[in-house]
């Protein structure tokens, strides 16, 4: 059973950094898609960033520049780097994990930007 577990989000003043971590169990992250996603209160969840098997990555033209999504094949564990962060990027952010038609989600962790 593939299971996501987020940690490291937080209250954060604009202008700070937080690290996020993602780390799974059940299934190795070398395979199929990796990536954070986020949702806002009142919003859809929308697309972060994802990492292929093979190290593509792909940003929201928000974080562009500000977020860097990584991982671990060792630990097992995906990361996303956030900083310069904004008001606007409160939310929950979910670790998500995508192997052909199956699809894998944490249970998210709340970031707040705020000061």
């Amino acid at each position: 059973q593939v299971q996501l577990v987020e940690s490291g989000g937080g209250l954060v003043q604009p202008g700070g950094s937080l690290r996020l971590s993602c780390a799974a169990s059940g299934s190795t992250i070398r395979i199929g898609i990796m990536g954070w996603y986020r949702q806002a209160p009142g919003k859809q969840r929308e697309l972060v960033a994802t990492m292929t098997a093979i190290g593509t990555t792909n940003y929201a033209d928000s974080v562009k520049g500000r977020f860097t999504i990584s991982r671990d094949n060792a630990k097992n564990t995906v990361y996303l780097q956030m900083n310069n962060l904004k008001p606007e990027d409160t939310a929950v952010y979910y670790c998500n994990r995508q192997t052909g038609s199956l699809t894998y989600w944490g249970q998210g962790t709340q970031v707040t930007v705020s000061s």
